[in-house]
């Protein structure tokens, strides 16, 4: 067995790997398109980090919020067009959304009104961004919600195959 490390500077991806309790020889072995040193190398900001090294790391230590935290702090394209997920249960999740749902139904018919003519003019525009800020808002509580499935897939609570199927219905 590895000896754990004690270095305090960590990265997201060297504590997953710690937190899902394996050496970088048992992660690499799980990963599979990762050895053992170029994981290091990630783990110490050595090298560069590629999506797929994210996407293979975070099914490995069943962690899908390492793919929300690369496209929000690494990725260029992610950092300007991706919100960053808070995780969160799902009731905190189903809460949030009723609650923005629910703002939103006020404001629907000032947002008809305000794009009716194509153009936002600048007495409407306070309002837009209002109702801008209100849509972001959803659309944080559905990346929520999609992290929060993909982690309970990812603890065996959810059966992946039958929710699929159901989906495709």
């Amino acid at each position: 067995m590895g000896k754990r490390s004690i270095k305090e500077d960590k990265n997201i991806y060297f504590e997953s790997r710690e937190e899902a309790g394996l050496t970088r020889a048992q992660a690499s072995e799980i990963i599979g398109t990762i050895s053992e040193s170029r994981l290091e190398k990630l783990e110490t900001g050595k090298t560069t980090l590629y999506p797929e090294d994210v996407v293979d790391m975070a099914a490995a230590y069943k962690k899908p919020e390492l793919c929300n935290y690369y496209c929000t702090h690494e990725c260029r394209i992610g950092k300007d067009n991706v919100p960053e997920v808070k995780i969160s249960s799902l009731s905190e999740i189903v809460l949030g959304m009723l609650s923005a749902l629910n703002s939103m139904e006020t404001q629907k018919n000032r947002l008809i009104e305000i794009t009716a003519d194509g153009e936002i003019s600048d007495d409407e525009l306070p309002d837009f961004v209002e109702i801008q800020n209100q849509l972001n808002q959803i659309d944080l509580t559905v990346e929520s919600l999609k992290i929060w499935v993909a982690n309970t897939i990812a603890e065996g609570k959810i059966d992946k195959k039958k929710l699929n199927e159901l989906m495709r219905h």
